[in-house]
C-alpha cells in the first residue's frame, strides 16, 4: 500500500549547524561544560529562575564564551532537548510508517500524534517555553523551533486524509493543522495546565473531540 503520509515530513535540524561543524578541543570542553551546568541549574532551580549570567559563573566561562555558543537561554534549551526531540520524531515517523501500510486511516494517526504530542509538551514544558520564547529572532534558515516539524507533520496528515477522501476536497489544511496545535504552544499550553486547571486527558480529549467534527464534515457533504 502506498504511504499515506504522502507529503514528506521533515527532521528537526535545529541542531544541525551545532553538531555536525568542526570544533576546537577547547571550544568543545566549553560548550560540554556549559551544557551541563546549565542542566544542573535547571534540574535544582527550575528552568525559569537560572539566567544565562549565573550558567557562565557556574560554568566558569566569561559571557563572550556563553555567547558565542548560544545566542539565547531558549538556543541552549533546544540543544539540551537535542536527544528527546530527535527521539520522538523518529519514533512517531516510524510509527506513522507502519500505521499507513497497515491502512490506518490519516485522521486517527494524527489524533494518536497530537495525543503523544500533549505527552511530551507536559514533560517538556518548562524547556518549551524558553524556546518558544527567546528563538523567535533566530534566523530561521539556521535554526527550526519544534513547532516547524509539529506542523508539518499536522499538515501532511491532514493533506493526505483529503487524498484519501477522510475530508473535503476543498478542506484547508494549512490553516486546520496551525489551529489544531495552538493549544499546544506553550504559553497557551502553560495557561491551561496552571491557570485553568485543565489535565493532560482533559487536553488531549479536547483535541480529539475537534478531531472527530472534522471527520464528519465528509460524511455530511455525502
Amino acid at each position: 500500500m502506498q504511504n499515506m503520509i504522502g507529503d514528506p515530513i521533515p527532521l528537526l535540524h535545529g541542531v544541525q549547524s551545532y553538531s555536525t561543524a568542526p570544533e576546537r578541543r577547547d571550544a568543545a570542553a566549553n560548550r560540554a561544560r556549559i551544557l551541563m551546568v546549565a542542566e544542573a541549574l535547571f534540574a535544582e532551580h527550575g528552568v525559569s529562575a537560572v539566567n544565562m549570567a549565573e550558567i557562565a559563573e557556574e560554568a566558569g566561562v566569561g559571557k563572550g564564551t556563553l555567547y558565542r555558543n548560544f545566542a539565547n537561554k531558549g538556543e541552549l534549551c533546544l540543544i539540551l532537548m537535542d536527544t528527546q526531540l530527535r527521539e520522538f520524531q523518529d519514533q512517531r515517523l516510524e510509527l506513522m510508517r507502519s500505521q499507513s501500510e497497515s491502512g490506518i486511516p490519516c485522521l486517527e494517526q494524527l489524533a494518536e500524534f497530537l495525543e503523544a504530542l500533549v505527552a511530551f509538551t507536559e514533560v517538556h514544558m518548562p524547556l518549551l517555553f524558553e524556546v518558544q520564547q527567546d528563538t523567535q529572532a533566530l534566523n530561521e534558515r539556521e535554526i527550526q523551533r519544534p513547532h516547524f516539524w509539529q506542523y508539518m507533520t499536522a499538515y501532511g496528515l491532514l493533506r493526505s486524509a483529503v487524498r484519501a477522501g477522510e475530508l473535503p476536497a476543498d478542506f484547508d489544511s494549512a490553516y486546520m493543522a496551525e489551529a489544531l496545535l495552538a493549544p499546544l504552544a506553550p504559553p497557551t499550553f502553560r495557561f491551561q495546565r496552571e491557570v485553568l486547571g485543565f489535565d493532560v486527558d482533559r487536553i488531549a480529549e479536547g483535541l480529539n473531540l475537534i478531531l472527530g467534527a472534522l471527520s464528519s464534515l465528509q460524511r455530511i457533504i455525502a
